[in-house]
């Protein structure tokens, strides 16, 4: 492997365009993407997703193209589309077989085909090497090599950035391999780990999600009893936070493209092949079955027909990401039970709002005042710096303040103002 290596990353997305810039810092890269739309805004130097910074973009040699042939003859392509679930939450690979259509279109032979995308075990192999096969015309492990490198982005997570974390790879062959470890070693300073195969790295991505989907779920069917009982689920995981070995995840409403999505991979994995994953599924069941319970615990303190903010509509604070977005479970379910529901978020774009969800978004608090009711369903840092005169604008007296992610907790709430927290 030399510096020219032609690569080519196939999705720019939350995942593919934070890689494509910093591999293009090393290497002739070229980011393809199938939006038109998508690559006019990156020309201009704009990043909807915020994970890459103007300056940052503009100063880049990473090449733009919504055309396929801008991408033909690479040396490494490198998959990052999204492995959404269907409306039976079952494993939609769409997007990825799509991919696999415009790379094999355009491959040569030699060419290494790397998916980072969230898939079980097999699916790189079983699936996609068959369909860049039959887009090609060429022969895996012949004329082209198959490799694997679980994707590890955090949405707005400035800490853990692709240019620190741990890479794990796997290529088909042992030389797909270390060319892989080379070409996310020079990227990241957070060191590459070799997987034993393309299924194991597989399934260690799958279950990464899966596990924290699991824990959550614990918390949030504690969360549930402890309402029962009138004791604050904050309170009691700040004690039980002060034992060593305590896991302190926090309740919530568990959306995104990855904790909400993968671990319907894995139990349609299990399924196939004959086992019943009774864990993996009960956690999913406990954790979208928290947005109607959050709803229905706020509507029972709130008069019939009340006025109610909700104030955030992201799946996590302090980005503009509204994939699968659990908060509108618990706007839907309010507006069923009969509420007038105003959403507000200074992050979410309003157009995509209306786009996924039919949602009508407000991004300023500006002119709003006198609710029933209102709920803190995600931690924005603008939320985190509310005030008295806050809430004394937006909940009129004897209304409802609903805290469901603790970022109030310890702030004064206005004298005939009431407050409900988990």
């Amino acid at each position: 492997m030399t510096h020219n290596q032609r690569i080519a990353v196939i999705g720019l997305g939350y995942v593919g365009l934070p890689l494509a810039v910093a591999i293009s810092r090393h290497f002739s890269t070229v980011g393809f993407d199938i939006s038109q739309a998508r690559i006019d805004e990156l020309h201009k130097g704009f990043d909807r997703t915020g994970e890459v910074d103007k300056a940052v973009l503009r100063a880049s040699t990473l090449r733009l193209s919504a055309k396929a042939e801008d991408i033909k003859g690479a040396d490494v392509y490198i998959v990052t589309v999204p492995t959404p679930v269907d409306d039976a939450n079952e494993p939609d690979l769409s997007p990825v077989l799509s991919a696999c259509r415009s790379v094999g279109a355009v491959m040569s032979k030699g060419a290494v085909v790397v998916f980072e995308s969230t898939v079980y075990p097999g699916v790189t192999e079983d699936i996609c090497g068959p369909a860049l096969e039959k887009a090609s015309g060429l022969k895996r492990g012949v004329d082209f090599f198959l490799g694997y490198s679980p994707e590890r982005i955090n949405p707005g997570d400035r800490e853990h950035t692709v240019e620190r974390i741990t890479k794990v790879v796997a290529g088909e062959t042992p030389e797909v391999t270390d060319l892989l470890a080379k070409v996310y070693g020079v990227v990241t300073t957070g060191g590459v780990f070799k997987a034993a195969s393309i299924r194991v790295a597989e399934a260690a991505k799958v279950i990464e999600n899966s596990q924290r989907d699991i824990n959550i779920a614990f918390i949030n069917e504690i969360t549930m009893i402890f309402e029962k009982l009138g004791i604050s689920i904050y309170d009691v995981l700040e004690a039980s936070a002060t034992k060593w070995n305590f896991l302190n995840f926090k309740p919530g409403l568990v959306g995104g493209h990855c904790i909400g999505v993968d671990p319907f991979y894995l139990a349609r994995c299990a399924q196939d092949n004959g086992h019943h994953p009774e864990i993996i599924l009960a956690g999913r069941r406990i954790n979208d079955g928290m947005g109607p319970w959050v709803a229905q615990r706020v509507a029972a303190q709130l008069a019939p027909g009340s006025k109610v903010l909700v104030l955030g509509l992201t799946f996590k604070e302090n980005v503009p990401d509204l994939r699968n977005s659990k908060v509108v479970d618990v706007i839907r379910e309010l507006r069923r039970l009969g509420h007038e529901v105003t959403v507000h978020d200074p992050y979410a774009d309003p157009a995509e709002a209306e786009h996924e969800y039919s949602e009508t978004l407000t991004t300023s608090l500006e002119g709003l005042s006198g609710f029933d009711g209102l709920v803190g369903t995600v931690p924005h840092a603008p939320y985190l710096a509310f005030s008295q005169e806050n809430f004394a604008t937006l909940v009129r007296p004897g209304g409802l303040v609903a805290d469901v992610k603790g970022m109030w907790r310890g702030m004064d709430i206005p004298d005939g103002v009431r407050l409900w927290r988990l």
